[in-house]
């Protein structure tokens, strides 16, 4: 569980499905890039990722490695 507010750097992306990876890349987030966990909701988590905010589950928020 990441705190919210706090910026951190993504280190990996880990996942077995290719077309999740694209998904995440195509929002910016990456290896090196960083990421904002904004709050906590049940089931996901909001983020900021670059200019934009997202709302993601828990399997996509475990798959980012930080």
């Amino acid at each position: 569980m990441a705190e919210e507010g706090k910026e951190y750097c993504v280190r990996a992306i880990e996942t077995d499905d290719a077309e999740l990876d694209g998904f995440l890349f195509s929002l910016g987030c990456y290896s090196g890039e960083p990421i904002t966990v904004i709050s906590h909701r049940k089931g996901g988590c909001i983020v900021s990722i670059k200019d934009g905010r997202y709302n993601i589950d828990t399997q996509l928020a475990e798959a980012i490695k930080i």
